[in-house]
């Protein structure tokens, strides 16, 4: 241990250790004797609570709803609906949070969790471990595997307890097997010497302790102490006098006296007697105003020998305090004081630290010295003892003498046998064995009857961890838990009747039993309502785990329904579910609801080999308004569907009407109505509207749009970036591509800023019955926007052209005449590809079929737009093919953003 285990001790000393018998009361004792202000009390036998924390306790299992499938086709056995838990749990249906049936909470018979108490110094304490998550393991032969990676061992230190090692268990949901997978190491690891924390705390600075402590009669004045004296009577007067090195003081009209060598009252009595010869009825009280201080010395095995000025108040415990402690071998069974050569007094420090309490002690005097000899003989005891430790003897010979030092041993202590690891001196190392009897004289007498000797390991292992008398309840009850097992009990001795289990428990239940000798698990069903009729008691055995399951928690029944009614969605089916059942469980119809008749899909399987489906009808409302012979006996797996309303869908559909109409505005729409019957319902077109450039939009038209154009920009970006190979030298060929690049950059960039329009071409008049009831007359749909503009007056010109603008509209003109007053084409623009976008939103190109004449000689009508596309750079056809219909798209889309905002 050394210096190490010091330095160590004073950086953790704020938390209880396993060889430490300090703690807080343990260093507010030592701190009040340090003045020595602390005086043993007659029959004080106080000792430190602290050591209670050393007690052990047994490991504690939760008894949740862990699920784990044993042996011999124990299956899978997923939670129940209604899993116990200390909080309220609801069954609910699997899809849609219904709860079909009531919250059921259950109460764990031990607090949910089973634990074993473990006595230390009469007190009790429990301590429970982590709950164990459920797992489904499979079952071959009676022996269950986990699938998954091997969990490690789980190493658990109780609170100043045993070590304990949680081996990995291949059945995590059995609690019959938690304690049975626990080990118990028979050496917890490194101790502390008994009471060396208790100077871990130590100032080293005499200048830091308390001086301002009272002092009693018998305090002995010497050279230094200031006395303070109060006359009354004959004289009055207050003095504060200080005692010289001769030992005196000078009183008023008496002279001087002497008090060295004599105790406050002594002094009192003496100063009284030399006043009353000078002063008539006079009467005299001291005190003490200050403190003298003395040196000592202390030496030996401590931390920090050398002199100490301390106050003339201190004892050799608190100069021992102030110089750190012993050593790591420093006795702390023998301190001495010195007075020059003769021995004044020897101090036994575990009589401080284990009983609290300490013979009278002289006062230290100047000069006085404060020897720690060397440790003596030390013997570390372990295990099942309240204070685990390295012991120094002082005279302690037997083993039950060493055990007493350790604060006796715990309930939860095998005394079967008690192991010793002796080191014989200068020889070897050697283990013996010490067998106890039955009795309790007889263990006292065997423990007075071993002897012990320097060196000594004792080990007082504990008794197994694991209870042998118990059986466990767990699953759908009210009160799983652990219980006590005694002879000829049976499952009805834990489950009496129905009121012991949750609601709708299953038929099928198990009880898991542990095998001897080697305790492999091994499942064994039965069926709940014959036990709890008393049909079939069986008899249980210790270990044995009773699980229970909720109807709807092993391979639940389940029913669902569908279409308009409140909360679709798939139930368990209960005993006697019918189809109208199901829907009012469901909530009852939507307003929607087609109520004449239901659809019933019914499962059945043949001869266990397939699945036949069967579709039928059901008169739902006569079954709602209580027609038994119409109601239908639901299956498990049935879906019933209630179907909408013919036409729901259509109810409150409108469309918009914008622009140049009478009036404008929103309009409900039945089935089928089309576009003249709108606008005469809106009074008709005003006198400058222009319906050749109307706008239909429509949202599917949008979606469609919006589809193309994320599937345009995906192949643009995947096509790859080639030149065709040719005489350019390697410079060149890498400009073009850099150009190619830029050029699908910025086409890309304007199809992502640019949303696809939902725009559908029409081609109507102002005129309503010359295309009334003709393919221009086209149906309507619920959200369209209708746009009627006003007639423009002009012809827009855009893309790779000089002058981008409008121009105003000139009858009769073809294209070529508006290029040519935007300024023509520029050098980038790519003259056999222009195209005119009509007002209509239909495009007038040439080279790709839509007409055999020029574009250029093109009359153009109000509105429309004339767009010169950039030159494709380099590339295959492919990639011009995609590049033009990149370029076409995000014309089109630009110029109808221009267009209107004109």
């Amino acid at each position: 241990m050394g210096k190490q285990a010091i330095r160590g001790g004073r950086n953790g000393f704020s938390r209880l250790r396993r060889g430490g018998f300090g703690g807080w009361l343990l260093m507010a004792v030592v701190a009040a004797l340090l003045c020595g202000s602390l005086r043993a009390e007659p029959g004080y036998q106080g000792q430190s609570a602290a050591g209670g924390g050393n007690s052990s306790a047994g490991s504690a299992s939760s008894d949740g709803q862990a699920t784990s499938n044993g042996a011999n086709g124990a299956g899978q056995a997923p939670a129940d609906n209604g899993t116990q838990a200390p909080s309220d749990n609801t069954q609910a249906p699997s899809n849609n949070n219904q709860a079909p049936s009531s919250s059921t909470t259950q109460a764990p018979s031990d607090g949910s969790t089973q634990s074993t108490a473990a006595e230390s110094n009469g007190s009790h304490t429990a301590t429970t471990t982590q709950s164990h998550t459920a797992t489904q393991s499979s079952a071959t032969n009676g022996n269950a595997r986990t699938a998954g990676k091997t969990t490690p061992p789980v190493i658990e230190v109780e609170h100043d307890g045993p070590q304990q090692i949680r081996q990995p268990i291949p059945y995590p949901g059995l609690p019959s097997l938690q304690d049975l997978y626990t080990q118990i190491p028979s050496s917890g690891g490194t101790l502390r010497r008994f009471g060396s924390e208790a100077f871990l705390l130590g100032t080293g600075n005499a200048n830091e302790l308390p001086s301002d402590l009272p002092v009693g009669p018998d305090y002995v004045l010497g050279p230094g102490d200031n006395v303070v004296v109060n006359m009354w009577g004959g004289h009055s007067e207050h003095l504060s006098v200080t005692i010289d090195r001769q030992g005196q003081i000078a009183l008023p009209e008496s002279g001087t006296i002497t008090v060295d060598g004599l105790t406050i009252a002594q002094a009192q009595a003496a100063i009284q007697k030399s006043l009353g010869t000078q002063f008539q009825d006079e009467h005299v009280e001291i005190s003490l105003g200050r403190l003298r201080t003395v040196r000592v010395y202390v030496v030996g095995d401590v931390q920090r020998p050398g002199a100490y000025d301390v106050s003339s108040l201190s004892t050799p415990l608190s100069v021992l305090y102030a110089a750190g402690g012993p050593t790591s071998r420093g006795s702390l069974r023998i301190l001495k004081q010195y007075r020059g050569t003769k021995l004044i007094a020897q101090i036994d420090l575990y009589d401080f630290l284990l009983k609290g309490v300490r013979a009278t002690v002289e006062r230290l005097l100047p000069g006085d010295t404060i020897m720690v000899p060397a440790a003596g003989a030390e013997v570390t005891v372990e295990g099942m003892v309240h204070h685990p430790a390295i012991y120094e003897l002082n005279g302690e010979k037997t083993l039950n003498q060493v055990l007493d030092l350790a604060g006796g041993v715990l309930s939860t202590a095998s005394l079967k046998q008690i192991n010793v690891a002796r080191v014989e001196a200068h020889e070897r190392r050697t283990m013996l064995s010490l067998e106890l009897p039955n009795s309790p004289d007889g263990v006292k007498s065997a423990l007075a009857g071993f002897n012990v000797q320097g060196g000594d390991d004792v080990v007082i292992s504990q008794i197994l961890p694991y209870n042998q008398q118990a059986v466990y309840l767990e699953g759908h009850v009210f009160r799983p838990g652990r219980y006590p097992y005694h002879d000829g009990m049976t499952i009805t001795d834990l489950l009496r009747s129905y009121q012991d289990v949750l609601p709708e428990p299953a038929d099928h239940a198990e009880i898991i039993r542990l095998q001897a000798p080697d305790y492999r698990p091994e499942t064994i069903g039965f069926n709940l309502p014959d036990v709890l009729l008393g049909n079939n008691p069986i008899k249980l055995q210790p270990f044995d785990v009773i699980r229970l399951f909720g109807r709807y928690g092993i391979d639940s029944p389940s029913v669902a329904i569908d279409g308009e009614v409140l909360r679709p969605g798939t139930y368990p089916m209960s005993e006697g579910m019918t189809v109208a059942g199901l829907v009012r469980m469901a909530g009852g119809f939507n307003r929607s609801a087609f109520r004449d008749a239901a659809g019933l899909s019914s499962y059945v399987i043949e001869d266990g080999q397939k699945v036949l489906v069967n579709h039928s009808q059901v008169d739902i409302q006569k079954a709602l308004a209580g027609d038994k012979q119409a109601d239908v006996l639901l299956k498990p797996g049935d879906v019933v569907s209630i179907r909408q309303l013919a036409g729901w869908t259509d109810i409150g559909s409108s469309v918009q009407v914008n622009g140049e109409v009478e009036h404008p505005g929103a309009y409900g729409i039945e089935q089928g109505e089309r576009l003249s019957s709108l606008l005469k319902r809106t009074g008709g077109l005003r006198e400058y509207a222009y319906p050749q450039a109307a706008r239909l939009e429509r949202v599917q038209v949008q979606q469609l749009g919006e589809q193309a154009r994320q599937a345009l920009i995906r192949r643009i970006e995947s096509t790859p970036i080639t030149v065709k190979p040719g005489t350019d030298n390697e410079q060149s060929q890498q400009s073009t591509m850099q150009s190619m690049q830029s050029q699908r950059d910025q086409i890309v960039a304007q199809l992502r800023n640019q949303p696809a329009s939902g725009r559908l071409v029409i081609n109507i008049s102002s005129d309503i019955s010359q295309w009334e009831n003709t393919p221009a007359d086209i149906e309507l749909r619920a959200g369209d926007v209708l746009s009627i503009p006003k007639r423009p007056n002009f012809v827009i010109i855009s893309g790779e052209v000089y002058n981008p603008t409008a121009i105003s509209f000139v009858p009769g003109k073809d294209a070529k005449w508006y290029l040519q007053k935007g300024g023509g084409s520029t050098t980038s623009g790519d003259k056999k590809r222009i195209f005119v976008l009509r007002a209509d939103g239909s495009v007038v190109a040439h080279g790709s079929g839509w007409s055999s004449s020029s574009v250029m000689d093109v009359h153009m009508r109000p509105g429309d737009t004339i767009i010169v596309p950039e030159k494709i750079i380099g590339g295959s056809d492919v990639w011009k093919n995609i590049i033009a219909i990149a370029q076409i798209a995000s014309s089109i889309a630009l110029t109808a953003v221009v267009a209107g905002s004109l």
